[in-house]
């Protein structure tokens, strides 16, 4: 248990700096998706490989549509993540991001009907809240902001709308779980970003320098290969409330890195509304109903 609970603290941590390794990666969001899919799906296949994993076929068969559909999501909401580090800060990117879970406990009661509670509508309507606040404090940047808060705002929503559809997707898949389950989704993305890249950007690797390299490798190998093993291995071993409490590192570190690190400023409205975000989702998940 505790060496799941340090597994699990660990991968929210790295998770948490991806939006600083983005910064140093002068490739459009489709392209470092793509990559970021490529390199993750060479390294969790080798794990495969290496620990020679029964595959089930069988079982893979019957949910092919499912882990398509689910893989394709993932790949959109990477590029939207990755174009609401952008266009905004990464604290702000991953906060709206962060809304997620909220988007997921209204629509669990309609598709496996769930009852929502007093709580959890309060929570909605807190993040709701929250959210229309960053918004409105993202729109007073005007024109001449240095960054464009707002559009980078909605490309976080867009991505957590993606994110939460592939959360509901894999509440149908049976039979397919952990590593092998990911590598098949990682391999749906890179079916939907190949062509998507070839018809915008095309491929521009040429002209990074060995920073870029690095980062690129960095985000693909660790932040998404790596982190996702040890992200699906103490799943295994910790209970929900755990694993919902301990993710909120993710965020946390985001924001640390955007403000401390990279030093891009939030104004006091901004803090109010991530603050209702991030502490009303962490409620309706920690603590329970």
């Amino acid at each position: 248990m505790k060496r799941a609970r340090m597994m699990l603290v660990t991968s929210m941590v790295i998770f948490g700096t991806i939006g600083l390794f983005k910064r140093f990666i002068p490739v459009t969001s489709g392209e470092l998706a793509l990559y970021r899919a490529v390199l993750a799906a060479v390294l969790v296949g080798g794990v495969l490989l290496f620990t020679r994993q029964k595959i089930p076929f069988r079982a893979i068969v019957k949910q092919v549509p499912l882990l398509l559909l689910s893989g394709a999501a993932m790949g959109v909401n990477w590029i939207l993540l990755f174009e609401a580090y952008e266009k905004t800060s990464i604290a702000l990117g991953t906060i709206s991001y962060y809304f997620a879970p909220v988007i997921v406990t209204i629509l669990c009661p309609l598709l496996f009907r769930e009852k929502l509670t007093g709580k959890q509508i309060l929570c909605f309507l807190i993040s709701t809240v929250g959210l229309v606040i960053i918004t409105l404090a993202a729109e007073q940047g005007g024109e001449d902001a240095p960054r464009n808060d707002l559009v980078g705002i909605l490309f976080g929503l867009g991505a957590a709308a993606f994110y939460a559809t592939v959360i509901l997707l894999n509440k149908f898949i049976k039979g397919v779980e952990g590593l092998h389950r990911t590598l098949l989704q990682f391999i749906a993305a890179i079916a939907i970003l190949v062509p998507y890249v070839a018809l915008t950007s095309g491929v521009t690797l040429g002209g990074m320098d060995a920073t870029g390299w690095v980062c690129l490798l960095i985000v693909g190998l660790v932040h998404t290969g790596v982190t996702y093993c040890m992200y699906f291995s103490s799943l295994k071993e910790l209970p929900g409330q755990t694993v919902a409490i301990l993710s909120y590192i993710d965020p946390l570190v985001a924001v640390a890195v955007s403000v401390l690190v990279l030093q891009e400023p939030m104004n006091a409205w901004q803090w109010i509304g991530g603050a209702m975000i991030l502490g009303a989702t962490l409620w309706n998940e920690g603590f329970g109903n």
